[in-house]
């Protein structure tokens, strides 16, 4: 499968889980953009994802379709958090996932934007799966 191609051409939320300081793991979807091999994303200041992050930034994702035929890619990455308080990584991410489609829920987006940030995952190992010829038919 070309992973590339399969994170560009899907508008499926990647799940980001974390380990939080009580050594279990918290899983947050988020939208996200694959730019030079990272994984990009974005969220507000007080989500408990950017605290468990704050504290360990080794993470592992999975980004996956949920029907027939399944794949996907999934791996460990380690994220850095840099302010979005200008929205470049947000209105990036709302272009892919809304478009024009939904004006007010961009708005709104875009009005907390001053504590935004985006979350860069610097994939340190993956893999993928494409289960489409053992599938077909189904």
């Amino acid at each position: 499968m070309d992973t590339t191609a399969f994170l560009n051409n899907n508008l499926i939320p990647v799940r980001l889980a974390a380990i939080d300081k009580d050594g279990f793991p918290v899983i947050c979807s988020l939208w996200f953009i694959y730019q030079d091999s990272e994984l990009l994303c974005a969220s507000h200041a007080s989500a408990k994802i950017i605290r468990v992050l704050k504290e360990n930034p080794h993470c592992a994702f999975e980004v996956s379709i949920n029907s027939v035929p399944y794949k996907g890619v999934r791996g460990k990455a380690i994220a850095s958090l840099k302010s979005d308080a200008d929205g470049a990584v947000l209105s990036q991410l709302i272009a892919r996932y809304l478009g024009d489609s939904q004006p007010k829920l961009s708005k709104w987006l875009l009005s907390r934007r001053k504590d935004e940030y985006a979350i860069h995952l610097k994939i340190t190992s993956q893999s993928s799966w494409d289960f489409s010829e053992r599938m077909q038919g189904n």
